[in-house]
């Protein structure tokens, strides 16, 4: 059973309860034969596992790569998907599973019902070359979005995937931070007000920290090579990639998150609810500690599952239970559009 879930997909298998969400498309095990139909190169990189189940190496960047590539064709009508090799890969299944929380959170707003259209706007903060919760979320709830980032060539890069997908387009929006020592500041103008925001911060503190989180993935997936890797190489490869900004910076995790809530309590009425994903169950308790500092009127915490990992939705918002209820009858006409 364990071996099933590191190497056929992140999520469950037949006789297991799925942990993704109940919304989330991506239950059970992945239907190979779809996924290579609308992504043939797929084809020769799928191979049986000892159970005699199709399976990807997870430690092939480029198996990957292209896996997500066919799942967001297959599933959301993403068409002609595609990031760098240098740019974090992102797993389909658990970065929606982020979106179905975070609807469930605005229906706790809605008198349980979930707001839906294109008059809920989301911000999402450190979008990345891949654009990936704008597209799920236009896709799956038909959200609007404005999509941040601080490196131009990752912007780039998102706006070709969006000339690529002119429907979804059309309700995304992407915005350069001009300076990476803020968050909301020179993105969130005047006149901008969000439902909610996400972001997945980068996860280490440092250069060195973030290779050793490589090699340690590596030797957990007990891989020595990869079908993608050069044969002259021996430097294990991270399957998800990612950019300095991606998955580092001062102080790590725990610093991102802090100064991520102190931004926001200086703009409590911009944005509905403000959220980010905590990988490090340890930075809870100071999280805890920082939202009462910032004097957050309402915090929910999260656990998501998928597979042999875990990870928390930490939300936030500086609006009563009253000040949310007339927030969403201005903005989504009480759940009815």
């Amino acid at each position: 059973m364990t071996q099933r879930k590191k190497t056929d997909r992140p999520g469950s298998s037949p006789d297991s309860k799925s942990p993704f969400h109940p919304r989330n498309r991506h239950q059970g095990l992945y239907d190979f034969a779809a996924l290579i139909r609308v992504e043939p190169a797929l084809a020769s990189l799928v191979s049986n596992n000892p159970a005699g189940l199709a399976t990807i190496n997870f430690a092939d960047p480029l198996a990957v790569k292209l896996l997500n590539k066919a799942l967001l064709h297959s599933s959301y009508a993403v068409r002609d998907w595609d990031i760098p090799s240098e740019n974090l890969c992102p797993p389909v299944p658990g970065r929606a599973d982020y979106l179905h929380y975070l609807a469930d959170l605005l229906a706790g707003s809605n008198q349980g019902r979930i707001p839906k259209g294109k008059q809920v706007v989301a911000l999402d903060l450190g979008t990345g070359a891949s654009c990936i919760y704008p597209l799920l979320g236009a896709s799956d709830y038909g959200w609007s979005f404005c999509a941040s980032d601080i490196n131009p060539a990752s912007l780039a890069n998102a706006q070709a995937i969006l000339e690529r997908n002119p429907a979804l387009a059309r309700q995304i929006q992407l915005r350069h931070q001009a300076n990476p020592q803020f968050l909301f500041k020179g993105i969130v103008a005047e006149d901008d007000w969000f439902d909610v925001s996400l972001c997945n911060p980068p996860f280490h503190a440092s250069a060195e920290e973030a290779r050793a989180g490589s090699v340690r993935k590596w030797e957990n997936l007990n891989k020595t090579g990869t079908s993608s890797q050069p044969e002259a190489s021996t430097e294990p490869l991270l399957n998800f990639g990612g950019q300095a900004a991606e998955l580092w910076c001062v102080g790590g995790e725990l610093a991102f998150i802090e100064r991520m809530l102190r931004e926001s309590a200086a703009i409590p009425t911009k944005i509905l609810w403000f959220s980010t994903l905590v990988s490090k169950s340890a930075n809870l308790p100071a999280i805890q500690a920082a939202l009462k500092q910032v004097k957050a009127c309402d915090q929910k915490t999260i656990i998501m599952s998928q597979g042999n990992k875990e990870s928390r939705l930490v939300a936030w918002t500086f609006l009563n239970a009253s000040q949310q209820a007339a927030w969403a009858k201005l903005r989504w006409s009480n759940g009815k559009k």
